[in-house]
């Protein structure tokens, strides 16, 4: 390999000497590839759109009907926080969601894993994933009531089904994703088979599996609000149910504001995790 700076040396003393014709060194530009955490931007984007919305609402330019008042959100969620609704519809909400999406993404990453190692895992398993994932998911809500009861059991069976399949396809196509070249030069220094898979393979897909998590996570949070809709007294989907029938629009928005936040953190999280497990990338 050779040394940059004897590379730019060449270049530089042409420069030097006002030889037009010869090579000008290329400035690394690097910053443009690679992503830079800025801290703030994201809070500020959130600012000016409530305050905007606020103004609107305050000026006519948004009616009342169609949009609440960030403000009267606000003082809905003051309400839930002193009478302790809040954590009553968080508490049964939160647990839903953690067991159910625990399961099916455990799950689906064994599955996905094992259908990226294993070419007969793959010829018997991919089918069978490409039936179920078109599937909509809350279709089969009233099947699992049958199967589980309409208490919890059908509400984390739908939860890991739905957060199961997009798993189980992000992680096997991170598998497959992974250079080849670094596996060969595992071989050829004589790694085995379990070593290969635990230092090459299973790194190099963690970026997929962790991007795929996001998108199966944000299926699980659609989904607990759709079981939550269904035979649930408390949780943020029943809170939302009953604010849309009394046509409560502070209560309503109060409710999706509650997901988005969840979405958010639950995104956050894993982005925590990314900068942990993958500080080896550059």
């Amino acid at each position: 390999m050779s040394d940059p700076d004897t590379d730019r040396r060449p270049a530089e003393a042409a420069a030097a000497t006002g030889d037009a014709s010869a090579p000008r060194p290329v400035p690394y530009r690097g910053g443009g590839y690679r992503p830079v955490h800025i801290r703030g931007i994201g809070i500020v984007t959130f600012i000016v759109l409530i305050a905007l919305v606020e103004w609107g609402t305050r000026t006519g330019w948004i009616s009342n009907l169609t949009l609440p008042r960030p403000s009267d959100v606000l003082a809905t969620f003051g309400d839930l926080w002193t009478t302790g609704m809040l954590w009553t519809h968080m508490a049964p909400s939160l647990s839903r969601l953690v067991v159910g999406a625990a399961m099916g993404v455990s799950a689906g990453i064994a599955v996905g894993v094992a259908i990226g190692l294993f070419s007969v895992v793959r010829a018997g398993l991919v089918p069978l994933v490409a039936a179920l994932f078109p599937i909509p998911k809350i279709a089969l809500l009233p099947l699992f009531v049958i199967w589980f009861g309409i208490d919890e059991g059908s509400k984390y069976a739908l939860i890991a089904l739905g957060t199961f399949t997009p798993t189980v396809v992000s992680t096997y196509g991170a598998v497959d994703n992974v250079d080849r070249t670094l596996i060969r030069m595992g071989q050829s220094f004589g790694l085995s088979w379990v070593s290969i898979v635990r230092k090459i393979v299973l790194p190099g897909a963690l970026p997929g599996i962790l991007s795929g998590l996001r998108v199966s996570l944000a299926i699980g949070i659609i989904l607990l609000v759709a079981a939550e809709m269904l035979g649930a007294q408390y949780g943020i989907g029943a809170y939302i149910l009953e604010a849309g029938s009394l046509y409560d629009l502070e209560r309503l928005f109060a409710g999706v504001v509650i997901l988005s936040a969840l979405g958010v953190l639950t995104s956050s999280g894993i982005g925590w995790v990314e900068r942990r497990l993958l500080d080896w990338r550059v």
